[in-house]
């Protein structure tokens, strides 16, 4: 079974750094695309980053362009995202998930990413 568990989250003042670590179990991470996710209360879900199967090209909404970094460690089966410079808008809760509906070409935050990790705070003071 398909699972992901993401961990890393946390409280943090305006400027600092976390990193999210999205542990997966069930399957070999590389081989899906893998997208780091956050909804922030009464506003829509918002696609931050993700890295594609195998060669792992990756892709930033602009918002975090520049400030977060989106990795893979084949060995741990595991996909960080190294948050850095965070500001209060970055308050929300941050989700990992996995495309399973292309097993070719690059990632992409609008794919249909089918299996999703429960989620962890990540809240941001000013």
């Amino acid at each position: 079974q398909l699972q992901l568990v993401e961990s890393g989250g946390g409280l943090v003042q305006s400027g600092g750094s976390l990193r999210l670590s999205c542990a997966a179990s069930g399957f070999i991470l590389d081989s899906y695309h893998i997208g780091w996710f956050r909804q922030a209360p009464g506003k829509a879900r918002e696609g931050v980053s993700c890295i594609s199967l195998s060669v792992g090209m990756t892709t930033y909404a602009d918002s975090v362009k520049g400030r977060f970094t989106i990795s893979r460690d084949n060995a741990k089966n595991t996909v960080y995202l190294q948050m850095n410079s965070l500001k209060p808008e970055d308050t929300a809760i941050y989700y990992c998930a996995a495309d399973i509906s292309r097993l070719s070409g690059l990632c992409m935050l609008r794919a249909p990413y089918s299996y999703w990790g429960q989620g962890t705070q990540v809240t941001v003071s000013s």
